[in-house]
């Protein structure tokens, strides 16, 4: 929850430092703030830079306490709540109707573990979840039910609170768990005892990983993020030693690789990988001697990604070092650089991953863009038994099987009208089991909507799919509500969404554009839309659009959008260009500030971030192909459409300075009266309010910005 901020006044000159006064009665704001402009340059590639707005980055990041940065930011959110203020009743119905769609006492289907299940559990009211398990055998009467992680206790009094790792020990006794309640990302590691209750003394802060257990459950393999919020290391915790006394497994030299850790399927092995975005290099470690010299599995060749899992002496790599889309090839273990073609990659089939289980694996891919599982053998290559969903567009995957020795999967289902269901599928009669369907208490009727998968053609002539779910008695051309991300080789895929039906049930057709810069239809998609093809991403959301109204979908400024962190980037750069489409646009934590924050080697994510986006420090090209994108660098005097962006002061992803200083510009050259909003989470992070109702309101408020902007009054 964010903690409540004073209502601050407005700046009265634009190009004084800000003085800010405010109605002693009344602390309601008049007119939107406006932001000082102080001189900033520097100069790259022989180009001059000036930023006037450059001094919202607090110079102590991550503190801040700047006052002068801290008074914009409250004044934009003092602003945010005077405009929003009118519409407190519909954001409350919003919110009441959302949430009347969450199953508020609810609990997942139990999973078998060793000699426990497992399951999580929504209280009514609970903003946060339980986590339970019972013994194997024992009565399912709730007798045998033992409370293991109670995250609405650790939550309480906390204005934010998320769970990271959370792993139970291989012989069920101790659980480590992590926990962030700041939302900077940075989690404190703790290990309690499931006999007693009672927390060791171990505790490891600053944590950024999993936490895996090793060494028969007497250490603990985890990775810290260092000053600049990077895991460049694996280290080793022995339970009851100081953490001072930690070993230091790995450590990585390339800044732009991240280090993460993980068991085998076997839980033979910790598998430890380091990558970027293009890159990656894997070691292995035996479980039960940690402290043993890693085994790399094959040195790092610029280009080549793939990810390793060992049976039986054999390792399986997924790797794309002979075609773009992967395949799956094995090596002996003693020989582990030795690669085999088990499965050949394919301009066809996407592989994206597999799973090992004793007797059988499993392939996860998407066989022209749609979700592909596929149950094969070990000793027959030849035997491939892909599993059958009931619709002819949807979204399904391996959903939690945490055991080796099995005879039936767990999945996962859902369509754009298909409620979120769980699936056993039983191997011997190749059968799927319905456990679960997400149940809608204010009621869902799947019939009343309607799903369609078009192929909308790019200004160069590429098909770009779009889902598009609506009501079947929508009034054609009508409002849409249009959703993208494209980046990092991230599908978008057609799910289900209660929240959605907020809009759609007032009209609105909601579409996903799967563009470029994702791997919906592949690598070769994925990078389609990344480095030098990067405006393909945008080219390619600015033509679903127009085609969407010239297929009598709806029609200019008709459209509302939105999107998030890479996504926030692609509503900055669309609203430059074609700002007329759009009749309201919601920006989350917006990645806007494209060009100053990669030539800033010292944030975060900048150095792992040069292969998606270029290194404009070194490469001059890149440097000018970012400036000619870069939202925020191309703000300039026209109109722009009614804008609400968000941030989080304590986000590490994309920092707050980023849509402040956006909105800043904004209200600088833009030269209508449309509303231009900026809220930002004073207590929060990248993902926003934690708690499952919090979050629901953000929503609310977003949606009701979109339904007040586009004329909406139902």
């Amino acid at each position: 929850m964010q903690k409540p901020v004073a209502l601050v006044a407005l700046a009265l000159l634009a190009l004084a430092r800000p003085v800010f006064a405010k109605d002693a009665m009344t602390e309601i704001p008049a007119s939107p703030p406006v932001a000082e402009k102080r001189e900033h340059t520097a100069e790259y590639h022989g180009i001059r830079i000036e930023d006037p707005y450059a001094w919202l980055r607090d110079p102590g990041y991550p503190t801040v306490d700047d006052k002068d940065v801290l008074a914009y930011l409250e004044a934009e959110n003092a602003w945010f709540e005077a405009r929003m203020a009118p519409r407190k009743d519909r954001i409350e119905a919003l919110f009441k109707e959302m949430r009347g769609r969450i199953k508020e006492a609810d609990k997942s289907v139990p999973q078998k573990d060793g000699d426990y299940f497992y399951w999580i559990e929504y209280e009514e009211g609970a903003e946060y979840k339980k986590w339970w398990r019972r013994p194997v055998g024992a009565p399912d009467d709730g007798s045998a039910d033992h409370l293991i992680l109670d995250e609405v206790a650790l939550a309480q009094g906390k204005d934010y609170f998320r769970l990271g790792a959370l792993s139970v020990s291989q012989d069920g006794k101790l659980l480590a768990y992590a926990v962030d309640d700041n939302g900077s990302e940075r989690f404190t590691a703790r290990i309690k005892d499931l006999a007693t209750g009672t927390l060791l003394p171990d505790e490891i802060p600053g944590t950024l990983s999993s936490l895996v257990w090793v060494a028969g459950d007497t250490g603990l393999i985890y990775s810290l993020a260092n000053e600049q919020w990077r895991t460049d290391n694996a280290r080793l915790h022995w339970l009851g030693k100081p953490v001072a006394q930690d070993v230091e497994l790995y450590h990585e030299g390339d800044e732009g690789f991240r280090v993460s850790s993980s068991l085998s399927a076997n839980e033979k092995w910790v598998i430890v990988s380091a990558g970027d975005h293009e890159t990656s290099e894997v070691r292995l470690i035996p479980a039960d001697a940690p402290l043993t010299e890693p085994t790399v599995v094959k040195a790092r060749q610029k280009g080549v990604e793939y990810d390793v899992d060992e049976r039986d002496g054999t390792l399986y790599i997924h790797a794309n070092d002979t075609h773009e889309n992967f395949r799956l090839a094995t090596a002996p273990l003693d020989k582990p650089g030795e690669w085999t073609t088990l499965i050949a990659g394919s301009d066809d089939f996407y592989l994206t991953g597999f799973d090992l289980f004793k007797d059988f694996y499993v392939v996860e891919g998407r066989l022209r863009g749609l979700d592909h599982l596929e149950v094969r053998s070990y000793g027959d290559p030849a035997k491939v038994e892909p599993i059958v969903f009931p619709e002819a567009s949807y979204t399904a995957g391996l959903d939690d099987n945490p055991e080796w020795d099995v005879d039936t999967l767990r999945l996962s289902y859902a369509s754009m009208v298909s409620p979120n269901t769980v699936y056993d599928y039983h191997l011997a009669g190749k059968s799927l089991e319905t456990l679960k369907v997400q149940e809608i208490p204010s009621g869902y009727d799947a019939s009343l909507y309607a799903t369609e998968r078009l192929e909308i053609p790019a200004r160069d002539g590429t098909a770009i799919p779009v889902s598009v779910m609506y009501r079947k008695d929508r009034v054609p051309g009508g409002p849409l509500h249009l959703y993208g991300y494209g980046a990092y080789g991230i599908s978008i895929d057609p799910g289900f969404s209660t929240t959605r039906l907020s809009l759609v049930d007032r009209g609105f057709a909601y579409a996903i554009a799967h563009i470029r810069g994702g791997d919906d239809l592949g690598r070769a998609w994925y990078k389609a839309g990344k480095l030098e093809r990067r405006t393909n991403t945008f080219n390619d959301f600015v033509d679903v659009a127009k085609g969407l109204v010239e297929r009598g979908y709806t029609a200019a400024g008709k459209i509302s959008i939105s999107g998030g962190s890479a996504g926030g980037e692609l509503m900055g750069a669309v609203v430059n260009s074609d700002p007329a489409l759009w009749g309201a646009v919601a920006a989350h934590v917006p990645f806007v500030d494209v060009l100053a924050t990669m030539l800033d080697a010292s944030l975060p994510l900048t150095p792992g971030e040069w292969p998606e986006w270029g290194n404009p420090i070194e490469d001059k090209a890149a440097f000018e192909l970012i400036r000619s994108y870069s939202p925020y660098d191309n703000v300039r005097a026209q109109a722009y459409p009614p804008m609400l962006v968000t941030a989080g002061l304590n986000d590490p992803r994309v920092t707050y300075w980023e849509p402040a200083k956006w909105v800043a510009k904004l209200r600088e050259l833009k030269t209508d009266s449309n509303e231009l909003l900026l809220k930002t989470n004073m207590g929060a992070g990248h993902g926003g309010k934690s708690g499952r109702f919090e979050s629901l309101r953000e929503t609310a408020e977003e949606f009701a910005f979109i339904l007040w902007q586009m004329g909406v009054e139902k």
